[in-house]
């Protein structure tokens, strides 16, 4: 819920900025992507830690992908949920690494989809 609320006013200040010309279309659209991946990432970290090693390795990916828009993880949060629980955030953020795809530049999005990729494999062993 924190998250999405985080989300709302970042969109809102983005669309205020954009209106304004204060940020081009692009700045905006890096900034809403950087908050996709930064609330993918921290629904990642809360997560059950029983992945093979693919919820890691996507949230490395993520990581990378946000470096290659400049920006940096602020997500935290170490959980250890019930596995269903922790199989719903695992679903949560590829949802969330889905909606940051359009406009993402091809490097970022080459993280993007390897998260993606990562976060499927994960699944597929429970």
């Amino acid at each position: 819920m924190k998250n999405n609320l985080l989300l709302r006013y970042s969109t809102i200040f983005a669309a205020l900025l954009l209106a304004f010309g204060l940020v081009t279309r692009g700045h905006a659209q890096v900034t809403g992507n950087l908050v996709l991946l930064d609330d993918a990432y921290a629904t990642l970290a809360q997560g059950d830690h029983d992945y093979g090693g693919h919820r890691v390795k996507a949230m490395k990916q993520i990581e990378a992908a946000v470096n290659e828009l400049d920006g940096k993880v602020a997500g935290n949060g170490r959980g250890h949920e019930p596995q269903g629980t922790s199989d719903a955030q695992m679903q949560a953020a590829e949802s969330l690494l889905q909606q940051a795809v359009p406009g993402l530049p091809a490097r970022a999005l080459k993280h993007v989809n390897a998260a993606i990729a990562q976060i499927n494999d994960g699944l597929a062993i429970h």
